[in-house]
C-alpha cells in the first residue's frame, strides 16, 4: 500500500509537471495548427532565465519575469521567421523551429556553459508537505501539481469563457471573418505562439529545479512531450491532459517494481516461457524498460486510436 500512494502521488506529480510542457505545444498546434519542435528549447530557457533571475531578484519574482521573457522571445520568433514561412506548409514551419532548438541551446552553452547550473528548490518549499507510511512528500512536488493545476484552471477560463478566447478561436477557423471585424489576426497568433512558450518557460521555472537544469534538458523531455500530443490527440488539451497522467503514473510504477518481464507476464497469466523471444529480453527488469513505455504506448495509440484518446484530428 506504501509503495502503491507514494508511487501514484509522484506519479501525478511527475505527470502535471508534462502536462505543463506539452499544454503550450498543444495550445499552439490547435491555435494555429504549427508543430514547434522548438518547444522544449523554451521549457529549458525559461529554466535558465529563472537560474538568473533568482540570483538577482530571488525565486518568487523569477516565476513572473522568465516566462515573460520566454514569451517575448517567442512572440518576436513568431512574427519575423515563423510568419515568414507559414505559406510554405507545415514542412517548412517543423525545419524553422527545428533549427531554432540548435540555436538555443548553443547559445544555453555559450552563456551558461556545459555543465549543469546550481538551480535549487527555494528555502520556503524544500521541506515535507506530509509524511505518509514513514515516508515524507515534499511540499515542493505539491506546489508543482498546484501550479500545474491553476493553470489548466485559467487557460480553461481563458479559452471558453472570455471574450479574448472566442476570437483566438475564431482566428483560427474563419480569419477573414475576424479580420473584418476589426481584430489583428497575425498579432493574435503572435500572441498565441507568445503565450505558448511563456507555459513551456514556467514549466522550466518549477522542473528545473526540481530536477536538473543542464543543456540536455530539452532532448531529455523534447521527446515525451510529443508523444503526450499525439496520445492526447493533436490539439486536444484535455487528451493532453489525460496522456500526461496516463504516462506519469505508468512510468513512475515502472520505475519501482524490481521484477522481470517474465515474472511480470506470469502474474498476468500469460503462458509465456524464457525461450519465447529468447531469455535476455525476458530477463529484463521492469524498471529497466521503464524509460521505452511511452514510446511504446504511442505506438500502440497510433495503430489502434491514430485520432488519439480524445482527439478529432487523425494527425
Amino acid at each position: 500500500m506504501e509503495f502503491f500512494t507514494i508511487s501514484l502521488l509522484n506519479g501525478i506529480s511527475y505527470g502535471l509537471l508534462l502536462f505543463m510542457l506539452s499544454s503550450g505545444l498543444t495550445l499552439i498546434f490547435s491555435m494555429m495548427g504549427v508543430l514547434n519542435f522548438a518547444h522544449a528549447s523554451f521549457y529549458m530557457l525559461g529554466a535558465y532565465f529563472a537560474y538568473t533571475t533568482t540570483q538577482w531578484f530571488g525565486y518568487w519574482p523569477a516565476l513572473v519575469i522568465a516566462p515573460l521573457l520566454v514569451a517575448g522571445l517567442g512572440a518576436l520568433f513568431e512574427k519575423y521567421a515563423l510568419r515568414r514561412v507559414h505559406k510554405y506548409g507545415h514542412v517548412a514551419e517543423l525545419l524553422l523551429t527545428f533549427g531554432l532548438s540548435f540555436i538555443i541551446l548553443e547559445m544555453v552553452q555559450l552563456v551558461w556553459g556545459t555543465s549543469s547550473v546550481d538551480y535549487r528548490v527555494p528555502a520556503a518549499l524544500s521541506g515535507p508537505l506530509f509524511t505518509l507510511y514513514g515516508t515524507q512528500f515534499p511540499m515542493y512536488r505539491g506546489f508543482m501539481m498546484l501550479v500545474a493545476l491553476l493553470m489548466l484552471l485559467a487557460m480553461w477560463l481563458l479559452l471558453t469563457r472570455t471574450r479574448i478566447g472566442l476570437v483566438i478561436q475564431a482566428a483560427l477557423t474563419h480569419p477573414d471573418t475576424v479580420e473584418a471585424l476589426g481584430h489583428n489576426v497575425p498579432r493574435v497568433f503572435m500572441l498565441v505562439f507568445g503565450g505558448g512558450c511563456a507555459l513551456a518557460a514556467l514549466a522550466g521555472v518549477i522542473g528545473g529545479n526540481a530536477f536538473v537544469t543542464e543543456p540536455g534538458m530539452a532532448a531529455t523531455v523534447g521527446s515525451v512531450i510529443f508523444v503526450v500530443v499525439v496520445v492526447g490527440g493533436m490539439g486536444s488539451l484535455a487528451g493532453a491532459f489525460v496522456a500526461s497522467l496516463a504516462i506519469g503514473v505508468i512510468q513512475t510504477f515502472a520505475v519501482g517494481i524490481d521484477r522481470s518481464l517474465l515474472d511480470a507476464a506470469q502474474v498476468v497469466g500469460l503462458a509465456i516461457t524464457p525461450e519465447t523471444f529468447g531469455y535476455a529480453l525476458w530477463k529484463l527488469k521492469i524498471s529497466q524498460v521503464a524509460p521505452i513505455l511511452p514510446y511504446v504506448f504511442l505506438v500502440l495509440i497510433l495503430i489502434f486510436r491514430p485520432k488519439g484518446l480524445l482527439g478529432t484530428r487523425e494527425g
